[in-house]
């Protein structure tokens, strides 16, 4: 069995026993309600298994995949929120929120010389130096949406969006050689996006979300690709549950400032996929 099927089977099965007994207790909707709520707000837990590669500098500094070389988690079990509001008499009007951080650290001695960037300057590494390193990045996402189709049945949308990602990376080496650096950044990165909703039952919910973006300005490229969908499944009148897939694929290479507000000298390559579980509230 694959090592990363292996690794949500846990959290599926804990997940099926959460939802069992709502399914057991639920209260049956009104069949005249409007199935596109006002306001919502989903609360709960996000298990993802990440994948990244850094490179700060140029010249002779190289990528370096963070969770095999420097021994960093690789998987994250972390809060999430995420809240929307259809600001409209016909709401069709949608606007999203979401946020979740994601802190990783690691602990391992490197087998190969890597040189890194540091401070504005570049360091050399040796092979049995013992590094200690962290990543953190919290990803903060608002988007617009319209709905351009719209029944009791189905809810079809088009928007843009807007993702601003710190990042904040940090070694510690020490034995043969000592040295210690930090770099920030932080990355703001546009997408257009699609959004389809379905009521399949007045309490069970399909919902679906792709999003893009693809640019290449002077001496700054960046991508980002975004999948999601989730099943809902609302026992009373203002309260659901819900169990949803995510996966995001990040990629950011600049030099200095050319795309406004990324002050990043390199590359980053960040990558995760994951099962969320969560408390809906929403009228």
């Amino acid at each position: 069995m694959h090592r990363f099927t292996r690794r949500f089977i846990p959290f599926i099965m804990f997940a099926v026993s959460f939802l069992a007994p709502f399914v057991c207790i639920a209260e049956e909707p009104a069949l005249d309600e409007q199935p596109w709520e006002e306001f919502g707000v989903n609360v709960g837990v996000f298990l993802s298994a990440v994948d990244s590669t850094l490179r700060f500098g140029s010249g002779i500094s190289v990528d370096l995949d963070v969770e095999d070389f420097l021994g960093l988690d690789t998987s994250n079990f972390v809060f999430r929120a995420d809240a929307l509001w259809r600001f409209s008499d016909n709401r069709r009007h949608r606007l999203d929120f979401s946020w979740f951080s994601l802190n990783r650290s690691g602990e391992r001695q490197i087998l190969e010389d890597i040189t890194v960037e540091l401070y504005g300057k570049e360091v050399v590494i040796p092979a049995g130096t013992d590094v200690e390193s962290f990543l953190d990045i919290d990803i903060w996402e608002l988007s617009y949406s319209y709905s351009f189709f719209q029944d009791e049945r189905i809810d079809l949308a088009a928007g843009i969006g807007l993702y601003i990602m710190p990042i904040d990376f940090g070694l510690n080496a020490t034995g043969l050689i000592d040295e210690e650096g930090q770099e920030s950044f932080t990355a703001p990165l546009p997408v257009v996006g699609l959004r389809m909703d379905i009521a399949l039952t007045p309490r069970w919910f399909l919902r679906t979300s792709t999003q893009a973006f693809y640019l290449e300005y002077e001496d700054f490229s960046g991508s980002i690709l975004r999948v999601d969908a989730a099943v809902e499944y609302n026992p009373w009148k203002h309260v659901g549950i819900g169990l949803g897939f995510d996966t995001l694929h990040i990629d950011v290479q600049a030099e200095g400032e050319d795309w406004p507000g990324v002050d990043l000298n390199g590359k980053v390559n960040f990558n995760y996929a994951g099962l969320q579980l969560y408390l809906r509230l929403f009228y």
